[in-house]
């Protein structure tokens, strides 16, 4: 989703300062710069990345919007949330312990519920199938046009993610 956002501004991830321990890519001018990161660090420990960069590029928890997966968000769903739990979600836990608040903005992909046993962990990681491809670009560009919103208007951002409802395949 990231390198779509930054392919728009034809803008690519580069390494970070160390202490960063991520790839990140800039955009903008004057006031008006936007940081973008990727995190180096497994999921469940990207908190410190963000949080060194946060520091390094003094930006506060209320600026940040942090892209994730959502199980308990229909696939093919968008949500813009700021504040609120992890949901369960160990990077977005990870988060809220390294900045010490829960007040920073979310866009949440929907991926939907593991479906009968099927562990969560493992269903998030596993690879889009064929027929879920076609949504899943779907979202990427949606979700591109709400991050290029949200930097200006974050109120019709929100609004936005929630009018997008892709049509999902039958799982």
């Amino acid at each position: 989703m990231l390198e779509r956002v930054l392919e728009r501004l034809d803008e690519k991830l580069g390494r970070g300062p160390l202490r960063v321990s991520g790839q990140v890519a800039k955009s903008g001018f004057g006031d008006s710069k936007v940081m973008y990161l990727a995190p180096n660090r497994f999921m469940n420990e990207s908190g410190e990345s963000v949080r060194a960069a946060a520091l390094y590029y003094k930006v506060v928890a209320e600026d940040l919007l942090v892209i994730h997966d959502d199980i308990d968000l229909p696939f093919g769903r968008l949500r813009v949330q700021v504040g609120g739990g992890s949901g369960g979600h160990n990077g977005i836990r990870s988060l809220e312990r390294a900045l010490g608040t829960k007040d920073f903005s979310r866009l949440k992909i929907g991926v939907g519920r593991p479906p009968g046993s099927v562990d969560p962990a493992t269903y998030v990681l596993k690879p889009f199938s064929g027929k879920e491809r076609p949504t899943v670009d779907l979202m990427i560009e949606a979700a591109a046009d709400v991050v290029g919103v949200w930097l200006h208007d974050r109120p019709r951002a929100q609004e936005i993610a929630a009018l997008f409802e892709a049509d999902p395949p039958a799982h």
